[in-house]
């Protein structure tokens, strides 16, 4: 029987992913994992502003997988010796095993090396459900450990996102192998718990994914993506938003999603 345990990869900029047999994909850009992060999570959707100039900031994640968007989050918190509150809230059906962290490479990024301990301290203690750690004074992880739908399913579940999102990390495994996360229902959920100017980022620069996304009501840009990539994107309730960016017609992708266009 093949084993469903992801295997290290190294990345074109020397840091490491991993490749999930389940989804036959990498959990990053085979290019440049922390390249990519950075660009599609802190820096496109202007997180680091938001960072150095807001008090609080809260964060919600598609995908914990590796946990590198948190070690990123602790590492800009580090060396430019924030005072921001961040909540960085995430989820994540399947963890990776604590041991697999050991072999994590990032190189010429002592910062993120350093972390790992925290890392699998993290995936070490993790039960079923919500999972609440003080990290430092001024960051808290909200680790869902269970399905994205298990979340928003009872309200007594939802009241555990105690606080409006300002910014979405949607890094789930593509819509061509993790469909159920890229649907207009999920991006309503995300909808339902994010405050009116919040941004989502996305590696993904599916039509299908823009479409989605339309029909929750979100509105929807391009933008230019990491490594090797083209596009990637970016939405927000506010148009505001994305006023540095070209937007897409959310009314024809919204149309063509009823239509079944993107439908297999």
């Amino acid at each position: 029987m093949k084993s469903s345990k992801p295997i290290i990869k190294k990345t074109g900029d020397g840091s490491t992913s991993l490749y999930s047999p389940k989804y036959d994909q990498l959990y990053h850009n085979p290019h440049g994992a922390v390249t990519e992060s950075r660009h599609v999570f802190f820096e496109t959707n202007d997180l680091l502003k938001a960072l150095k100039e807001k008090k609080s900031v809260n964060i919600f994640e598609v995908g914990f997988g590796t946990g590198l968007n948190l070690l990123l989050t602790l590492d800009y918190l580090r060396q430019n010796d924030l005072q921001t509150t961040i909540n960085f809230y995430s989820v994540e059906a399947f963890p990776i095993d604590p041991e697999i962290t050991e072999e994590f490479e990032f190189k010429n990024e002592p910062g993120l090396r350093k972390s790992l301990l925290i890392l699998q301290s993290i995936l070490q203690d993790l039960t079923p459900g919500m999972n609440r750690i003080q990290l430092t004074d001024h960051l808290s992880l909200h680790l869902w450990f269970g399905f994205f739908d298990e979340l928003f399913e009872e309200p007594s579940n939802t009241s555990l996102i105690t606080h409006k999102i300002d910014f979405i990390f949607q890094d789930a495994f593509s819509p061509e192998v993790n469909e159920e996360l890229w649907t207009p229902d999920t991006f309503k959920k995300l909808a339902s718990i994010s405050n009116d100017d919040a941004v989502l980022s996305t590696y993904c620069a599916a039509s299908s994914a823009r479409a989605a996304m339309a029909v929750a009501g979100w509105k929807v840009a391009r933008a230019p993506g990491a490594v090797g990539k083209r596009e990637m994107t970016l939405a927000s309730l506010d148009t505001d938003k994305l006023e540095a960016f070209k937007r897409v017609n959310e009314n024809r992708l919204a149309e063509r999603f009823e239509r079944g266009d993107f439908d297999e």
